[in-house]
């Protein structure tokens, strides 16, 4: 049913059902990976050394895990780092090795094999301790940032509505957290700050579909609330696909030429960003439906007209 918008007219709504089914899959699908495979932590997280360094000439990557693993470092992360000259190392805490004199080592035995001189740009040592102190200040930081999120929706809107978006944003982590987990790409700092930036994307799609909703249900008098969520979901149908589809396009162009140092980054976002703009109509509406959100619900009280009588007769 159309209500108010003369541009589209979609009905979300028929179909929220078998959203739920679908969303509900994938939660149980991302919490069991979570839950039996983990994230695959990086070295932010971990400990460890990472080392950059520049050749004069191209180097293959293969080339160099083949030398590494044949000295017995086959758990170093090898990548491009901003051109094809420049490489970062990456390697876990290992125990039996001081840091200082491993990073000395890895250059040692790289430059056997080189007759031009390899340039160390960058040694960067992360002790277990300070990896364990940034899981728990990252998960801290997410958790504080919902909470924040639900306090400040409880102010704005009616309680479903908090609720509506919290499950939202927690969907679209959780969500987000699983496809690193199933796939076990490497989860860092970089990651973690998508994750936040999802969030605030998030909510703030979030945010403009349940002004739109709000809107609706005062100005119809007439229509189900099924129907005014569709009307209102087609009223911001626009602004929502052209802001995802920009933001799409500067993610993407991070992903293909932002090299391999922030893929991780540009796949969460990606991911992220298709993610929230789903849940802002079959998660976060779906919610507010489900709860049952009505006309009355959102009519702002009445006041109390009535005015106090002085003894004298004059009013307060």
């Amino acid at each position: 049913m159309q209500i108010l918008n003369k541009e589209t007219d979609f009905n979300f709504m028929s179909k929220r059902k078998i959203a739920a089914v679908f969303s509900i899959f994938l939660l149980i699908a991302s919490i069991f990976s979570l839950v039996t495979q983990g994230l695959n932590f990086g070295i932010d997280f971990t400990g460890g050394t990472m080392i950059e360094i520049a050749y004069q000439e191209e180097v293959k990557l293969e080339d160099i895990r083949s030398t590494l693993a044949q000295s017995g470092f086959g758990d170093a992360i090898v990548q491009n780092f901003g051109s094809i000259h420049d490489v970062l190392i990456r390697l876990p805490v290992l125990e039996t090795e001081n840091m200082a004199e491993l990073s000395n080592k890895i250059v040692a035995t790289l430059q056997s094999g080189h007759e031009t001189k390899i340039d160390v740009r960058r040694v960067e040592f992360v002790g277990p301790q300070v990896g364990e102190e940034l899981t728990e200040q990252g998960g801290l930081a997410m958790l504080y940032a919902l909470i924040g999120i639900l306090i400040y929706v409880s102010l704005r809107f009616e309680y479903r509505f908090a609720i509506g978006s919290v499950v939202a944003l927690v969907h679209d982590v959780v969500l987000t957290l699983g496809f690193f987990s199933v796939l076990q790409l490497e989860f860092d700092l970089t990651v973690l700050a998508a994750i936040l930036a999802i969030i605030g994307y998030s909510l703030n799609d979030t945010i403009v579909v349940f002004d739109r909703i709000r809107e609706t249900f005062l100005k119809v008098r007439k229509g189900s609330s099924e129907d005014i969520v569709n009307s209102a979901l087609n009223a911001t149908l626009s602004r929502t696909l052209m802001t995802s589809f920009t933001t799409l396009l500067v993610v993407a162009s991070l992903f293909i030429f932002g090299g391999e140092v922030i893929h991780a980054f540009s796949i969460a976002l990606l991911l992220g960003i298709v993610i929230g703009t789903y849940s802002s109509i079959y998660i976060a509406s779906n919610t507010v439906l489900t709860m049952g959100v009505s006309k009355a619900d959102l009519m702002p009280a009445e006041k109390d007209n009535d005015q106090e009588i002085n003894e004298d007769g004059s009013q307060v």
